[in-house]
């Protein structure tokens, strides 16, 4: 396989990576695309992208680490920085940047904790050391309702069980795009979990949509189909989770959406 071709495989997820990491959709894309430029015109930078996730994920880490200080942000901040974003950009700095990239690398992107110290360039016991770090920081955060949107009942009953598990409640559950109307009449959750595929064939994003026109809140979208929300043609959500999912994966997105998804409690 070519550079190329590895690299366009990894671009969807290395996006979804530098928005949880920025905080920003705009800030993610703006360092990915930095990096993409510079292994145009650096050979040695574009060598180093062979050998799949783990280099080009390295090389992204030391182009965002420099260039950003460790602060949130980036080549592409904005006046217009939504609500949400500000609030990432205001608490992400609580967190070491070690220590936020050690927890997206092992929860969101799924590596190994050896993978992700050849990522950082650390020792795999450092690389623990930092996720833990990182998740006692995020466990300070407040406790929320939080309105699951999932046809297979399964699953729904899953996160149920892990959204309560971690300390929060469930204002509601939702099959369809209906449903999750009826459920956030009756309640404004302070979370939402959502698929994107519904049981009568409606969309869970049209859903979220109906629920974001009524209140702010982080959305976390849970789905066997990532591509459909990652082709750069709207704006991307900054928390994606893949099925079939790992328990851990979903805590974490569910931790660092409530840490970075609100300027005042929920």
């Amino acid at each position: 396989m070519s550079l190329a071709s590895q690299i366009a495989a990894n671009l969807p997820f290395l996006r979804r990576y530098a928005r949880a990491l920025t905080g920003s959709q705009a800030s993610g894309d703006a360092f990915v695309r930095e990096m993409l430029e510079g292994a145009l015109a650096d050979e040695e930078l574009k060598a180093s992208l062979a050998g799949g996730r783990v280099p080009l994920y390295r090389a992204f880490g030391k182009l965002w680490a420099s260039a950003s200080s460790g602060s949130v942000g980036g080549p592409a901040d904005t006046a217009t920085t939504s609500e949400h974003e500000a609030g990432a950009q205001a608490r992400l700095g609580i967190i070491t940047p070690p220590a936020r990239q050690a927890l997206l690398l092992t929860t969101l992107e799924d590596f190994t904790i050896a993978q992700a110290a050849a990522i950082l360039e650390c020792t795999p016991e450092e690389v623990a050391a930092l996720v833990a770090d990182a998740v006692a920081e995020i466990d300070h955060e407040q406790r929320t309702s939080v309105l699951i949107i999932e046809d297979e009942p399964l699953i729904a009953m899953q996160l149920e069980d892990l959204v309560t598990g971690l300390g929060h409640t469930v204002s509601g559950t939702a099959a369809t795009r209906t449903q999750a109307r009826a459920a956030v009449a009756e309640a404004l959750p302070g979370l939402v979990l959502a698929d994107i595929q519904l049981a009568d064939g409606s969309s869970g994003l049209d859903a979220v949509d109906d629920i974001l026109s009524v209140g702010a809140m982080p959305v976390i979208f849970i789905t066997a189909y990532p591509e459909r929300l990652l082709t750069g043609d709207r704006p991307e959500p900054t928390y994606l989770v893949t099925k079939p999912f790992q328990e851990a994966t979903v805590r974490a997105a569910i931790s660092q959406a409530l840490f970075f998804g609100s300027t005042k409690p929920l």
